[in-house]
């Protein structure tokens, strides 16, 4: 009870600063299965879009939230939790990857030592690069980590809460980007999008452009401004037959940019 009092709360307060628009421009509100991909800009985004949807989709919708920042503080976890009913990530990377141990070195073969024919030992160098006139020995190149196989539990790790909450039938919100930006336009997007939509192939993925909520609290702030936003959600799409992860991805980028102008 506490936890839908604060819900409603919050929710006034959030549409007080910012108005919270919602505007369906390419699809109308509907309770099913979706995965909405927003641009991000502040850690007010999964707050603002999560205020956006209206109270039938908010509670089947699951925002994705840092929990480095929004699980710092007991009452950032509380309200998380009970109130946005977010999923925790952790952001700047995947499952760690283990490198392989390196191969065991062959058995030592004794040779006899012969003294048969034996050339004499050419003169030993002597030069200034070492005091006993020896080289220096080359040192073996460091092996590079292998990165995750696509596909792979190593891979699939980071994305477990979010795979979780689809096979229980929630919607999520996430940010492909994975990071905030700061020059308007979404980075390139990360390839869990992709991943889900091949492991969900029902679920409809709707884009989404949060408009301004950088301004309400821009990054390193901590205060909030009022400012007018709005949440534009856009036509779904749907990964095709055979494509690619890239192509993929940079159409899904491109249909959120496409949102800003409308």
């Amino acid at each position: 009870m506490l936890a839908k009092f604060t819900g409603w709360g919050l929710l006034a307060l959030i549409r007080l600063l910012t108005g919270a628009q919602a505007r369906w421009w390419g699809c109308p509100p509907k309770a099913e299965q979706r995965i909405y991909f927003a641009n991000h800009q502040s850690h007010l985004d999964l707050v603002m879009i999560w205020a956006a949807l209206p109270e039938e989709l908010r509670s089947i919708t699951r925002p994705i939230a840092a929990r480095d920042y929004w699980a710092n503080t007991p009452f950032k976890r509380w309200i998380t939790t009970e109130v946005f009913n977010a999923i925790y990530v952790e952001r700047g990377g995947g499952a760690p990857v283990v490198p392989p141990a390196p191969p065991a070195p062959p058995p030592a073969v004794r040779i006899e030592p012969s003294f048969d024919d034996v050339p004499p030992p050419d003169p030993e160098p002597v030069g200034p690069w070492t005091s006993q006139g020896e080289l220096p020995l080359a040192q073996p190149a460091a092996e590079p980590v292998p990165a995750a196989t696509p596909g792979s539990l190593e891979a699939l790790a980071p994305l477990q809460p979010l795979i979780e909450a689809l096979q229980s039938g929630d919607s999520i919100i996430i940010f492909p980007e994975g990071t905030r930006g700061h020059t308007g336009i979404p980075q390139k997007f990360k390839s869990g999008l992709f991943t889900l939509a091949q492991m969900f192939p029902d679920a409809v993925l709707v884009p989404a452009w949060i408009d301004n909520v950088q301004r309400v609290m821009p990054k390193g702030e901590v205060v909030p401004v009022p400012i007018l936003c709005s949440v534009t959600f856009g036509a779904p799409i749907q990964l095709e037959e055979g494509e690619e992860r890239r192509p993929f991805l940079d159409r899904a980028r491109e249909a959120v940019i496409a949102l800003r102008e409308v």
